[in-house]
């Protein structure tokens, strides 16, 4: 007889740590995330349903967006396991996470499984056995309203991706992809490229000083008679002109040298004292989007890989829920950040009562808490490293010392702005002190060290009156230059999309690595870069579907779905609007719209500008990338070209060289033929002689061969170029089984290969262009070895140092495809362009990070048929 609760969570750690505070009435298992969901290919298609027009999308626009929901296979020996752990229970207790996606995987738990048993909805935002108890306590059944709400975004996002996306193919080029936040994401990061391209930079002058007076101050040249001294936002970012020159007095290198040499001799007063008191409140708890900007800042997290521990943090049992736009803590946590602010601080670091902080992102709605350390009382950080590691250790910290700051008195201080000045010339001196820190000795923003930055944040003047004089110690010019406005990175970009209600704090991480991955943005350093095809896109998107990737009504779809979620609206209404259309043209009609009249010559060229003789020269979007050109030349772009550095001299420059005919290294001495060295898409190689047409007009490939991997093209001279023309060698046959010992190189480095046997030609020790049969047949005796055994080992270039989170030791290698950087885990090839000894600790981790992010590398799998 069935006597025990089924109790199914998303994630086997979460189960795992669930089981912990459940007895033995309680079986929990973990659904490992969605157990149905939409088809993702053609295969997953009941072939039943195969010939219908609607299927490929996997919903039925005709029939109210019916959603073809299938069992991925997969899942589908798991869902038998679920099925046969339901049989032996009495209660079903769903326990899957406290937001629409949550609720959503619950409602496909119930239609899949179909239980025939009491089911009963668990909710909870923090693992701990009180919260699990209140959970069962309190149990309530599930939400449609909420899953209809998650349903019409998965639908609205399918019809976005599979309507919009094969247009791009045809009209542009294959395997881009469009997406409802993603594409409003990427037209962000054009739009801000975009400012930069037209940016005209100033270059400005201005003095600076060091007076003595009881020791020695610093101040800044502000004015020169009734004139304000330029600074870079005085400057027009698109002309690199002064805005207001009546007003505005911007200094060049002569008049500032001139106007120093001329005050030096003079006498210093002190003009004007100000005394302003300030007071500085804790910033709120923590939230998705700030917990992802903070700690990218103070930990150099990727929002990905923070999300990624906090995913681990939770389910642990360490925090609360992780996706969450609430800044409200609970009795709980007030009670226990009060009592350790008492016991550690003091009575006079405590408010008189708890601190509450108003919720300012449009359309939050996903759990009901800051994120903050689970439980009655915060377990130690040191608990959390011991059983996480020191990644997860100190993400915890974060939390834990954000949580109890929020809870503190404020920081007050004083201001002190000191005037000096010099003839016709006003200098300024600002000073700072701190007369109580307050919630500055738990937590400061950007830093890793309250007390340190207590210091740092205190400048302290010398005591001043007003009308004494002071001594000149040095006025110097220095030179200045406005800058383009900057890029966006991971957090900054979802501080937008937060600040624009643009997507929810369950996608945002998602969002970001989605687009790096697809192609439409690059990293440099912590700067998110827009590729070619992501300007190309966005160009086209806002032309033909502008409100699809317009701000407002991208955000207006959440408060749709809140509407949806709160039972006050249907969503039948909205998808019908959306697809069909409703005073303004639907999803369906832009695409065919599109589709007949979208011109491929107009929307794949991005201009540069025209050369002196008026030619346009042009990034183009081809089928293999984008590429230069100007009508009759061409030349590839580089992957990690930036559009706002891609100038038209550049872009001339560029062409110019790709169009010169390559110079000859000499002629074979066999063939007579000559041999050029080139450049193509995969790198330098060497080429015998010029491409040739049969008798029925074909081309015919001359012979090539690409560089070896430790060669660079200023090495390569005619006898070595002679020496790789003549791979693959043959040398002879093996004595033993007659098959001929072949000596080549191939997509992944040197290798001797006879009949079925291969093996690899460590670079370092020898060379398939002058291997010798003997030293051939020692490397075929050797056992074959596989997977990372089979590499040569590495060479060793640099160490960089520690990893400022893991403490691991960071090392530049020199591997069989390049150099690359590791932390003993995890390897990330370096950009093209970026030399070892330029890498930083900085960039390497952003590198490991994304790395990191994108999983373990999926080997690819054969075709069949």
């Amino acid at each position: 007889m069935a006597d025990k609760s089924l109790v199914i969570v998303e994630s086997p750690t979460k189960a795992k740590t669930i089981k912990k505070f459940l007895g033995a009435d309680y079986i929990v298992m973990a659904s490992n995330g969605h157990i149905r969901d939409l088809p993702n290919n053609a295969s997953e298609i009941p072939a039943k349903l195969k010939k219908e027009a609607w299927a490929k999308i996997g919903v039925n626009v005709d029939n109210n967006f019916e959603p073809l929901y299938i069992i991925p296979p997969s899942k589908k020996n798991h869902v038998k396991e679920l099925q046969s752990a339901l049989k032996e229970a009495k209660v079903l207790l769903l326990a899957t996470d406290e937001d629409r996606e949550g609720e959503s995987i619950s409602w496909h738990l119930l239609e899949a499984l179909n239980p025939k048993i009491p089911t009963k909805r668990l909710v909870f935002h923090e693992i701990t056995k009180e919260a699990i108890q209140r959970a069962i306590d309190n149990t309530r059944s599930v939400d449609l309203s909420l899953v209809k709400a998650q349903e019409t975004r998965r639908i609205v996002d399918r019809l976005f991706g599979y309507e919009v996306s094969p247009l791009l193919w045809k009209k542009m080029a294959p395997r881009l992809s469009a997406g409802r936040v993603q594409s409003v994401s990427v037209r962000l990061l054009v739009e801000r490229e975009r400012e930069r391209i037209k940016f005209r930079k100033a270059d400005y002058w201005s003095l600076s000083a060091k007076f003595e007076k009881s020791g020695i101050f610093e101040a800044e040249l502000i004015q020169i008679g009734d004139k304000r001294v330029a600074t870079g936002k005085d400057f027009e970012p698109t002309t690199g002109k002064l805005k207001s020159v009546d007003k505005v007095v911007a200094l060049d290198q002569a008049q500032a040298t001139k106007l120093a040499d001329k005050l030096r001799s003079e006498k210093a007063l002190v003009s004007n004292i100000e005394e302003k008191p300030f007071t500085s409140k804790p910033p709120a708890p923590f939230v998705t989007s700030s917990l992802q900007m903070e700690a990218n800042r103070k930990l150099r997290l990727s929002a990905q890989r923070t999300m990624a521990i906090a995913q681990q943090l939770y389910e642990n049992g360490f925090i609360t829920y992780m996706r969450t736009d609430s800044t409200i803590l609970s009795e709980q946590a007030l009670n226990a950040a009060r009592s350790f602010i008492l016991k550690d601080f003091g009575k006079e670091y405590l408010p008189d009562k708890p601190r509450t902080y108003a919720t300012k992102v449009k359309n939050a709605q996903e759990a009901h808490e800051a994120i903050r350390p689970a439980g009655e009382s915060f377990t130690p950080m040191k608990d959390v490293e011991k059983s996480l590691g020191i990644e997860a250790g100190k993400l915890y910290e974060l939390i834990w010392k954000r949580t109890v700051a929020s809870q503190m008195e404020n920081a007050t201080g004083t201001y002190l702005t000191a005037q000096i000045a010099i003839g016709e010339a006003t200098f300024r001196s600002s000073g700072k002190t701190i007369t109580f820190p307050g919630f500055l000795r738990a937590y400061v923003e950007g830093s890793d060290d309250p007390e340190a930055e207590l210091a740092d944040q205190e400048k302290i003047l010398p005591p001043l009156t007003k009308g004494e004089q002071v001594g000149i110690k040095e006025i110097k010019p220095d030179e200045h230059t406005t800058q383009a406005p900057p890029r966006y990175t991971e957090g900054s970009l979802i501080k937008t999309l937060e600040e624009k209600g643009i997507g929810r704090p369950s996608t945002w991480a998602s969002i970001v690595q989605l687009v790096l991955n697809r192609a439409y943005a690059f990293k440099k350093g912590s700067a998110l870069v827009p590729t070619y095809t992501a300007m190309a896109v966005i160009g086209l998107l806002e032309k033909h579907f502008t409100n699809l990737v317009n701000y407002e009504f991208t955000a207006r779809l959440e408060d749709d779905l809140d509407t949806i979620s709160r039972g006050e609206a249907e969503n039948i209404g909205y998808l019908k609007k959306f697809y069909f259309g409703n005073g303004h043209p639907g999803l369906k009609s832009l695409v065919a719209k599109g589709l007949e009249t979208i011109d491929p010559r107009e929307v794949c060229g991005l201009p540069i500008g025209n050369k002196e003789d008026g030619t346009l020269v042009e990034v183009r979007i081809g089928r293999y990338g984008p590429f230069i050109s100007d009508g009759t030349s061409r030349a590839s772009v580089l992957e990690d070209q930036a559009p706002d550095e891609l100038t038209l001299e550049r872009a001339t420059e560029i062409l110019a060289t790709a169009s010169r005919a390559p110079e000859s290294l000499g002629l074979h001495p066999e063939t007579g033929e000559p041999i050029y060295l080139k450049t193509g898409p995969y790198g330098p190689y060497v080429q015998l002689g010029d491409p040739l047409e049969d008798e029925k007009g074909k081309k015919i490939k001359p012979k090539m061969a690409s560089l070896l991997a430790n060669m660079t093209p200023d090495a390569v001279d005619l006898d070595l170029a002679v020496l790789l023309l003549k791979l693959p060698r043959n040398l002879g046959k093996h004595p033993e089984n007659g098959h001929d010992i072949i000596s080549q190189n191939g997509r992944f480095g040197p290798y001797i290969k006879c009949g079925e046997e291969t093996r690899s030609i460590d670079l370092s020790l020898l060379s398939p262009i002058s291997i010798t049969t003997e030293q051939a047949l020692e490397l075929l005796s050797q056992p074959k070895r596989r997977g990372r055994q089979a590499a040569a080992k590495p060479q060793e270039l640099k160490t960089l140092g520690k990893h400022p989170v893991s403490e691991k030791t960071l090392t530049i290698l020199n591997g069989r495809y390049g150099p690359y950087v590791s932390d003993g885990e995890v390897n990330a090839s370096l950009p093209k362009g970026l030399e070892p000894e330029q890498l930083t600790i900085e960039q390497a981790v952003d590198l490991l990070e994304t790395r990191a992010a994108k999983g373990p590398v999926q080997k690819k799998r054969r075709r069949r048929g």
